[in-house]
């Protein structure tokens, strides 16, 4: 399997610095202090991380529901990243997930079972455990 790699660099102090993200060839972008604990432009590691768990949790429902005979024809996930100060430092207390899937003849409660069995199986979901992870499901 491939490594895949991303990198990062901060310039300055904490407080006035600012830094770059750069994931592969693909995307790079601005974070710095605004960015990160205020509203200031540019993107921050929790907002990566987000985006990460949003597709890796709608690539494994994707799979779970195509392993289990159901052909879906869109999945959107959404994923909320809390962070806050906890003590001298900050923690990433909890990811809420936000999914809407169209998946033609599934009913409800297999479409629930599904969506849990993705959260849980989902590789960012797994190296997150130290995390509270919560998940709201919508058929559509």
């Amino acid at each position: 399997m491939p490594v895949r790699t991303a990198s990062a660099v901060w310039m300055g102090d904490i407080a006035t610095g600012k830094g770059l993200v750069k994931v592969s060839d693909h995307m790079e972008g601005e974070y710095s202090v605004p960015s990160r604990f205020k509203d200031g432009a540019g993107t921050n590691p929790e907002e990566l991380i987000g985006a990460a768990h949003a597709g890796c949790y709608s690539m494994a429902l994707s799979a779970g529901l195509s392993k289990a005979g159901f052909k879906p024809n869109k999945i959107e996930t959404t994923a909320n990243v809390h962070i806050e100060k906890v003590g001298e430092g900050f923690k990433i207390t909890k990811i809420e997930l936000h999914s809407r899937a169209d998946v033609p003849g599934i009913d409800k409660d297999t479409f629930h079972q599904q969506a849990e069995a993705a959260k849980t199986g989902c590789p960012v979901s797994q190296a997150l455990t130290g995390t509270d992870i919560s998940l709201h499901a919508e058929l559509v």
